[in-house]
């Protein structure tokens, strides 16, 4: 086997299986077929000159592959085009990794032609990938759409050319103004040319990385002629020269023009505003500058941008995470539309091109997932494939396992009936002196142990063995082998400590709300708003960006007083508040504090209580931060996921009576969401719960389980336990600062907004 190594500036290292097919001349850039792929993210910068990873055999591949930590070990990385995929794994198991090596294009096997697009959850956070410094040729700022677009089309890059070689051909005062800016222009392309042969020739090895490594040669002659023609004074240039290239330099102005005729920009200006539209953005806000936008608002800019590039391969990671309800099911339906044909259909489909993108999601909202078609599963360092939802991935291993288990059983009952059989013959043929005996019971015991095993392939049918064991093996027959159960997440909250005596735990009454600097005509952030939360209540709050949700998670937990109204809370009432901006207020404090640990926090805050370092162990470990995670790994160090973990055991430490979480999975992945939500059913406390996934808050607030959970036992404890003491259930909603029960709960207010998007698209 061939190998091909690469290295990204983030330390990736990818190495995978060389196929004879020449893959840059494939008229499918939407599909990838990769076998033999490893990752591995290293530690540090490996030590050959110029950080390339030398591709060789044996010792050399294995070097590599111990720099680091292993993402994927000999996997296969299979995309049909124009499918969507969902990438599920577990925190920390490398699917960001895996998505900037596809992104990047570090896997070789990845055409250079094809257009790949990309929306990573560091966007909201980085200012370069967000264009936050951009300004037009005037040195204005560019405002949100402008961005957008220019994200999308290069649009400036194509103005700038048009620019230089407008100036060249209207030059009057010398003959050699379209011929300069002509080569100044080409010289530009090949530099960029240049960069892309350069990592072709890092990336290749064998005959094909000599044959990279010469065409590399070859090009940086022509990039250094190219460099000197640029220098290369009037008096030296023939006429036909600059006849010729002034020529060329009209033909090309001819080209460009047309590729950025207001025609085409009009149109792809009408699909912008219409993205923007959709994902929450007004006239007001699409004419402000990005760098004014708040890093939840730059994200969706981010996004609208991925969604307007014609691209072959789209890859969305957590783009639900700044989007309210509106947002998500327009996203969800616009996603969707991509895989409609073009032909006859209106709204964002015709607007598009006719092939659909093959598109990767990652996202933690399982009503979101729903759209794709198929799973593409990161566990054990590999990658698994099923056409389906995670629903039915689920049960169909379950079912599998199962079967392999009884299969085996069987087997080994047959294989100990046929080994004692063996053993009487060959007792009784060396009693006897019976030489025809003992060889036929040996020959048995032979076929026994090369022939024993699965009887069917992997796809149910009669097995072959020189089609379906193909290589060396010891044995003539794959062994049966169970898949282990895996370990789910599971997330223990305390049961909350006892009331002397009942009451309501929490409530406001005509409560309404005014920020102060409003004029005193303005409209209230909340207006009138009265609730009542007692002990075992699940109220769940649901509704649109700047509805004011968080706004009254903030009147309730007493961060803020409200302008008319009032506020009670229990007098021994223990509260655990989890804010929407919890995780960065931690990653702020581990900046601050660059040593500080996640049980150094915690002892630091149960100190006055006098809990051991043992006891925060412990309760950190059921919260899924065990051992040295716990005590060795600073802050600023953990994921997103671990610093909710934390943020939760510094709440829940205390055994509140009422726990108030304000987008509590943002950050999580779904094992975890799951295992929060089942912790949270059953939990005898009280919760208020706002999130915009519509997933868990019908399993924390209304109790709703899947159709696989139905008859579990959880679900029958939930129902011993809601006959002992009945739980109210209710979900509101939050419009325009006034809150009104939602009789149909979640599904009530996703068909409002499922008829808003109709509208929308």
């Amino acid at each position: 086997m061939t190998s091909i190594a690469s290295e990204s500036v983030a330390s990736i290292l990818v190495t995978c299986k060389q196929t004879r097919f020449r893959i840059e001349t494939s008229p499918e850039y939407r599909e990838l077929d990769i076998e033999g792929l490893n990752i591995t993210l290293a530690a540090a910068p490996p030590p050959e000159a110029g950080g390339v990873v030398a591709s060789g055999k044996g010792k050399g591949r294995s070097k590599a592959k111990s720099q680091g930590l292993e993402i994927l070990t000999d996997a296969k990385l299979r995309l049909k085009a124009g499918q969507r995929y969902v990438l599920v794994g577990k925190n920390g198991s490398g699917k960001s990794t895996l998505l900037k090596a596809i992104a990047e294009k570090l896997i070789p096997g990845i055409p250079e032609a094809t257009r790949i697009s990309i929306l990573q959850q560091t966007d909201a956070t980085d200012e370069t990938a967000l264009g936050v410094q951009s300004s037009s040729s005037n040195g204005k700022a560019l405002s949100t759409l402008d961005e957008v677009i220019e994200r999308a089309t290069s649009r400036s890059e194509l103005e700038q050319e048009i620019g230089a070689l407008s100036t060249g051909i209207n030059d009057t005062t010398s003959a050699t103004g379209a011929l300069r800016a002509l080569r100044k222009i080409k010289h530009d392309r090949q530099q960029k040319r240049l960069f892309v042969l350069d990592k072709d020739a890092r990336l290749r090895s064998g005959a094909r990385g000599l044959q990279a490594r010469k065409a590399l040669t070859e090009f940086e002659k022509e990039v250094a002629a190219s460099a000197l023609s640029i220098t290369q004074v009037d008096e030296e240039i023939p006429p036909e020269a600059i006849r010729d290239e002034t020529q060329e330099a009209i033909d090309m102005l001819a080209d460009l023009q047309i590729r950025v005729e207001p025609s085409r920009l009009a149109e792809v200006e009408s699909r912008a505003k219409r993205i923007l539209t959709g994902l929450g953005f007004t006239a007001e806000s699409m004419a402000k500058p990005i760098s004014s936008l708040s890093g939840g608002w730059r994200m969706r800019a981010s996004l609208a941008a991925c969604l307007l590039q014609e691209t072959d391969i789209m890859i969305l990671d957590e783009p639900t995470n700044f989007l309210d309800l509106l947002g998500i099911v327009w996203l969800q339906r616009y996603l969707t539309s991509l895989g409609e044909d073009s032909d006859g259909t209106t709204g964002a489909a015709a607007a598009l091109t006719t092939r659909a993108p093959t598109l990767i999601l990652v996202s933690h909202d399982r009503d979101f997932i729903s759209l794709c078609t198929d799973l593409l599963i990161l566990k054990d360092k590999d990658l698994v494939y099923h056409h389906g939802d995670l629903a039915s991935y689920e049960s169909s291993t379950a079912v599998r396992r199962q079967h392999l288990k009884r299969m085996k059983e069987a087997k080994d009952r047959q294989k100990a009936h046929m080994q004692e059989t063996i053993a009487r013959n060959m007792r009784e043929g060396k009693k006897n002196n019976d030489d025809t005996r003992v060889k036929q019971a040996k020959m048995r015991q032979k076929k026994l142990d090369d022939r024993w095993g699965l009887e069917v392939n992997a796809k149910g049918g009669r097995f072959k063995l020189n089609r379906d064991l193909v290589g060396y093996h010891l044995t003539m027959r794959d062994e049966i082998e169970i898949p282990p159960e895996e370990r789910g997440v599971v997330i223990n909250v305390p049961d909350p400590a006892e009331l002397r005596f009942p009451g309501s735990l929490l409530s406001l009454e005509n409560a309404s709300f005014r920020y102060r600097g409003t004029a005193k005509g303005a409209p209230l952030a909340l207006q009138d708003v009265t609730v009542s939360v007692g002990m075992g209540d699940r109220i769940g709050i649901i509704g649109l960006n700047g509805a004011g949700k968080s706004t009254l998670i903030r009147l309730l937990v007493e961060a803020d007083k409200p302008t008319s109204g009032t506020v009670t809370h229990h007098p021994r009432l223990k509260l655990g508040y989890y804010s929407q901006h919890a995780v960065e207020a931690l990653q702020e404090l581990g900046r601050a504090e660059p040593t500080l640990t996640a049980l150094a926090l915690l002892m630091r805050e149960t100190a006055e209580a006098g809990v051991s370092e043992g006891e925060n162990r412990a309760f950190l470990g059921a919260l899924g931060l065990p051992g040295r995670l716990a005590s060795d790994v600073p802050l600023r160090k953990l994921s997103g996921g671990q610093a909710v973990r934390c943020e939760l055991a510094r709440l829940l430490w205390r055994r509140p009576h009422c726990l108030v979480l304000d987008e509590p999975t943002t950050h999580l992945d779904y094992e975890t969401v799951t295992a929060l939500r089942d912790a949270l059913r059953d939990w005898p406390g009280a919760v208020v719960l706002v999130s915009h996934d519509r997933w868990f808050v019908r399993g924390v607030v209304e109790g709703i389980m899947d159709d696989d959970e139905v008859g579990s036992s959880g679900g029958d404890e939930d129902e011993d336990e809601e006959a002992e003491s009945p739980r109210r259930r209710i979900v509101y909603r939050v419009r325009a600062g006034k809150m009104s029960v939602l009789e149909g709960g979640v599904q009530e207010f996703e068909n409002i907004m499922e008829k808003r998007v109709s509208k929308m698209l």
